[in-house]
């Protein structure tokens, strides 16, 4: 047997292994996402019944695939292995949260943060502090307690808390990218940037309407009808 077919049958074992592990951990992330994706709706629904509305619009879980880890993995420079991507990659388990106003998403930020269960192992503020792209979004990694047969073990979930403007710009943004290999011209790149600036600023001027319509609704009728009168 010639060297390089030892070479081939030893990286097919070690790529069938490797196969096999990731279906492995994968239920377990999946069960971390599904137990993130139920704190998140009891809180939207106990929100609805104080509030009368829904502080998000919509959520999308997603698991990293095989394919995903391995090239994360590659441009770290770390060992390529189903245990080395559990040690060093904390959003192999991934929840978008969908958000109709800025306010809404540090409130729900602000609310998982109080339930002591749940262990914030990194926080990274995109909208305060946007990416240079323009990209906007609230990033927090959780460290989620999940019940197995085995007992009590605890993953990290990447939770991305956004504005429906943020996703749009930021899903839109993604396509062109990947339309272009990721080599995107620094004109168009700063046509994009601006877009970005652009959407946050009617970001800004949406919540600012919902503030004053709050207000309004404090209001008296009584109230209503002399600011109707002046």
């Amino acid at each position: 047997m010639t060297d390089n077919s030892e070479q081939l049958i030893r990286f097919s074992a070690e790529f069938q292994e490797m196969v096999e592990s990731y279906f492995q951990i994968e239920s377990r992330y999946q069960a971390a996402i599904r137990e993130m994706q139920t704190r998140l709706e009891v809180l939207n629904l106990e929100f609805e019944s104080k509030h009368r509305r829904n502080p998000i619009h919509h959520m999308e879980a997603r698991i990293k695939t095989l394919q995903s880890i391995v090239e994360k993995l590659h441009r770290k420079h770390m060992d390529i292995s189903i245990s080395s991507a559990v040690e060093n990659l904390y959003d192999i388990a991934g929840l978008r949260v969908v958000c109709s106003y800025i306010q809404d998403v540090f409130r729900v930020s602000d609310l998982l943060r109080r339930q002591e269960d749940l262990q914030i192992i990194r926080v990274h503020d995109y909208i305060h502090t946007p990416k240079t792209n323009g990209y906007r979004s609230l990033h927090l990694v959780i460290g989620v307690p999940v019940y197995l047969s085995e007992g009590r073990t605890r993953l990290p979930v990447e939770v991305q808390i956004r504005t429906i403007a943020m996703d749009f710009w930021a899903s839109l943004e993604h396509n062109l990218r990947y339309k272009a290999d990721g080599i995107v011209p620094p004109d168009i790149a700063e046509e994009l940037g601006q877009t970005a600036a652009d959407i946050a600023a009617i970001d800004e001027r949406m919540q600012q309407i919902h503030d004053r319509m709050d207000q309004l609704n404090l209001k008296t009728p009584r109230q209503l009808s002399l600011l109707d009168s002046q």
